[in-house]
């Protein structure tokens, strides 16, 4: 059958293609990073994927982005039947490195049209108050 070939340059596209070959899913929670002099700015592409589906989690310094893609699974429905299905079905997630000062509050996070626009600030930048220190004194 001619079609499923239209989309693969050979007959083993599908197998090296996949996350297990390749090492990684490309296609999955594409980032875009920019440093600023207050912090970093990520924007995160999640097309399709709606707000209530969509969890930023802060853990041992770690901000890990997980987002649930629900689609139909059924692979034939009233106007035909699936030949190929390459969008992403399920739960996948995607941890940054952040810093082990950096706590929730901190971080500014906005979604619309898709994209998760997050904002991170770099704790090392910014100026740290100095404590008071008092000396003991005895007698």
């Amino acid at each position: 059958m001619l079609i499923p070939r239209m989309y693969r340059k050979s007959l083993f596209d599908d197998f090296f293609d996949t996350p297990f070959v390749s090492g990684t899913d490309t296609g999955l929670m594409k980032t875009d990073i920019k440093a600023t002099d207050e912090g970093y700015e990520l924007e995160i592409d999640l097309p399709g994927i709606d707000k209530e589906n969509l969890s930023v989690q802060l853990e041992n310094g770690y901000m890990t982005v997980t987002a649930k893609a629900e689609r139909a699974n059924d692979s034939k429905d009233n106007h035909g039947r699936y030949i190929r299905r390459e969008r992403f079905t399920g739960t996948y997630s995607r941890s940054y490195y952040v810093g082990e000062d950096v706590k929730e509050t901190d971080i500014k996070a906005k979604y619309e049209n898709g994209t998760l626009k997050l904002f991170v600030p770099d704790k090392e930048k910014q100026p740290k108050v100095e404590e008071k220190k008092f000396v003991a004194i005895e007698g």
